[in-house]
């Protein structure tokens, strides 16, 4: 017979703090407690779940893989618990906590206008941000992880998911100045040949729609280079080492600069747009409310 558990939103919170820090000590400091009770919180969550939670390497806490199981659970028993007092509070006013996510290009250069606004006109809520990729995003939404997604995808059409355009962004095939392909007047996919990519991550929208198309054309570069930084793959490109695909509003300052060449790509279009997504069955709380309205109007 497997007995009742009582855990306690506080041994959850400081679990899950734990969790994100990597620190025992780091973690007592953002919530404002002792170090003992967050341990003692913790430690009487593992003995009324009779399993390890943590590993205690040295100075680094690890989660086990009990412990990684528990966490997409207590993340989601958090946010249940914060939108019950909200919708019980009777306040319409945003407030309490709503987490983002975003690809890195965006992060950059697309949320920080976003997010200083919100700031600046909602300062009751606590923004967390997780980069990731579009696959990424989808899986935290539909575990609750996430409340909303900016993706930099084709225009999504995901029956449990909505999709709002907010831009559509112009992708570039960029070289270093030096590179001889940075002498024509415009360049297509056959133009690729032997040449080498740096390219962002795997599960990035849209260097997936880039080798989609190399590999329908028939187009084999030489070889690539994968980085997960957008500003390490312009350095990449500006030394002259290949050839890459940015969205435009990346790479604006360094094609400006001289640094970066615009190869004018006469392929096909990739079709990108910027949209803030969120699942069907999310509570639109008053801070989520918030940001699609602002995204809406400050993201064209």
């Amino acid at each position: 017979m497997v007995s009742e558990v009582a855990m306690e939103i506080r041994q959850l919170k400081s679990f899950v703090t734990v969790a994100r820090v990597g620190s025992f000590t780091k973690a007592a400091e953002m919530l404002d407690y002792a170090q003992s009770t967050i341990t003692a919180q913790v430690q009487s969550l593992e003995e009324e779940l009779d399993n390890r939670l943590f590993e205690r390497l040295g100075r680094k806490v690890v989660l086990t893989r009990e412990g990684e199981k528990l966490l997409a659970y207590a993340d989601q028993i958090l946010k249940l618990s914060a939108e019950a007092r909200e919708v019980l509070s009777g306040s319409a006013a945003p407030r309490g906590a709503l987490s983002i996510g975003a690809p890195e290009s965006l992060c950059v250069y697309r949320l920080p206008g976003l997010l200083h606004k919100y700031r600046k006109m909602y300062p009751a809520v606590e923004i967390t941000l997780k980069i990731g990729t579009c696959a990424d995003f989808i899986q935290w939404l539909r575990s609750n992880e996430i409340d909303v997604a900016l993706f930099l995808e084709k225009k999504m059409n995901i029956q449990d998911l909505i999709a709002r355009p907010l831009i559509y962004e112009p992708m570039a095939v960029l070289a270093g100045s030096g590179h001889p392909l940075a002498r024509k007047e415009q360049i297509g996919l056959y133009d690729l040949q032997g040449e080498y990519l740096i390219l962002s991550e795997r599960g990035c929208s849209y260097r997936s729609a880039f080798e989609d198309m190399l590999n329908k054309a028939g187009v084999r570069p030489s070889s690539s280079l994968e980085f997960g930084s957008v500003e390490a793959i312009k350095k990449c490109v500006i030394s002259g080492l290949g050839i890459t695909l940015l969205p435009r509003v990346a790479v604006e300052a360094e094609v400006a600069e001289g640094q970066l060449v615009d190869l004018n790509w006469s392929g096909p279009d990739f079709n990108m747009t910027t949209q803030i997504v969120y699942h069907k069955d999310k509570w639109i709380s008053p801070a989520l409310q918030a940001l699609l309205d602002l995204a809406g109007e400050t993201i064209k």
